[in-house]
């Protein structure tokens, strides 16, 4: 008698298969489709003229590309695939098989209507009583755009390469009209070969035009920032009657650098450090989490490779959300973020700012550990304020969460999702992009939190 179990292929169900048998309650993929088919998706169901066959339903192709993006598959042809390879997507598609070319057009046509939908999922977080959304983290992360830093041309190298591509334009002209052609090497096609290098000089006046741009606007947001320092010093100057110390800054230049740099593939990245050295062509994608959940708040991407610019802008992006979600009690960020200017716009805006003013030593006293400063004499500056706060325990202890949150959840978007390159191009898309990455996020996280 045999003692295995029987493997029969061939034997028709008794009963007609049910999609819901096919999943456990707890699933993840039962959960993106309960929360997607209760949002408002009016704004897209009207986006379709209802001319020619019937379409898919937006919250279908929505689930699709969350669940995707939330368990590593974000390529639209990998997300047809799984419709026919993996339960958890026919569940969603509901047995249907929506081609990639569709999916890819969802995504690329209601890119802007995402951050609409983030708001309303982080609006279910908050009546579900997930989070109080009162202590932040701000940082940022590199990602790869989709693009190969040797697709990058700089100014300097373009002069270089036009003026080569110009003399053989005019050496092969000079070949083309003479009537003895003996000096061509069989086999040249001289008006083909002279059209690709005008091809390729047109290319190269139009990066050189855009990296001019990129010149002027630098220069003029540099000599804003340059008035304002020499009037400071100035006014300083007159305030006491003493010469500032220190050396005067220095006026910015004009036009571009010979290492100014645009990306032939995606002119709107950048060549950025990365983290374990080395430079590679990416977007600095910025996120703030709420510490309590460890839920994205508010996602952004910005071209700039350094992080210091970027709380004003956050902090707007929170401030943008309906009532319950803009006004966080405290702003928790790295050393990278530091500066005065930013410690006003976080007390402007009633959020009390935790950034680290520098690197901590790795091995301290352990007395340190357990010392309270000695209370501040007032007044005081909001820099000040900040450093003092800080060094207390509650301080400490406030700021310990930073690490524990915002720097994990770039961790499993980039490990355990497996995001680390942009699909998309172009700054807008990016950003449409990287919401929908957070959106993910948010719903694997909140599928966790529920079962808590």
């Amino acid at each position: 008698m045999s003692r295995f179990r029987p493997i029969d292929r061939q034997t028709d169900y008794l009963l007609p298969p049910s999609v819901q048998e096919w999943l456990p309650e707890t699933h993840l993929a039962r959960y993106v489709v309960d929360v997607v088919e209760a949002l408002d998706l009016s704004a897209l169901e009207r986006a379709y003229a209802g001319r020619g066959s019937d379409a898919y339903h937006p919250a279908m192709l929505l689930s699709l590309l969350i669940y995707g993006y939330a368990t590593g598959t974000h390529s639209s042809r990998r997300i047809e695939r799984a419709t026919y390879d993996s339960l958890a997507f026919r569940f969603i598609a509901c047995n249907q098989h929506p081609d990639h070319d569709t999916l890819a057009s969802f995504r690329r046509r209601f890119g802007e209507q995402f951050a609409e939908l983030f708001v309303q999922v982080l609006q279910v977080a908050r009546e579900n009583q997930l989070s109080r959304f009162g202590t932040v983290s701000l940082d940022g992360t590199k990602l790869h755009a989709n693009a190969s830093r040797h697709s990058a041309l700089s100014y300097g190298h373009a002069q270089k390469i036009e003026a080569q591509l110009k003399a053989e334009v005019q050496e092969m002209l000079k070949l083309a009209e003479a009537a003895d052609q003996g000096n061509v090497p069989e086999g040249v096609d001289l008006p083909a070969e002279i059209k690709r290098r005008e091809d390729r000089l047109a290319a190269i006046a139009t990066a050189k035009a855009k990296i001019e741009a990129r010149a002027k606007e630098r220069f003029e947001r540099e000599q804003a920032e340059y008035e304002a320092k020499m009037a400071k010093r100035k006014a300083k100057q007159a305030s006491t009657g003493k010469k500032p110390g220190g050396k005067p800054p220095k006026p910015p230049q004009t036009g571009p650098q010979a290492e100014d740099q645009i990306n032939l593939t995606d002119e709107d990245s950048r060549i950025m450090k990365v983290a374990g050295g080395g430079f590679e062509q990416c977007y600095n994608a910025q996120a703030v989490v709420d510490t309590e959940s460890m839920l994205v708040v508010a996602p952004h991407i910005t071209t700039a490779g350094n992080d210091k610019e970027q709380v004003a802008p956050m902090l707007e992006c929170i401030q943008a959300l309906p009532d319950g979600l803009n006004q966080p009690t405290r702003l928790l960020a790295d050393t990278g973020f530091y500066s005065e200017r930013n410690v006003q716009h976080c007390h402007d805006a009633g959020v009390e700012p935790l950034i680290a003013v520098g690197r901590d030593a790795h091995h301290p006293d352990w007395r340190s550990r357990f010392e309270e400063p000695a209370p501040l004499a007032t007044p005081t500056s909001h820099v000040e304020q900040m450093k003092h706060a800080l060094k207390t325990q509650a301080g400490r202890a406030a700021y310990a969460l930073r690490k524990q949150t915002v720097e994990p959840v770039f961790g499993i978007i980039k490990s355990v999702m497996g995001f680390r390159q942009f699909l998309l191009r172009g700054v807008g898309n990016v950003r449409n992009e990287w919401t929908l990455v957070c959106l993910a996020w948010n719903f694997k996280r909140m599928a966790a939190l529920r079962l808590q």
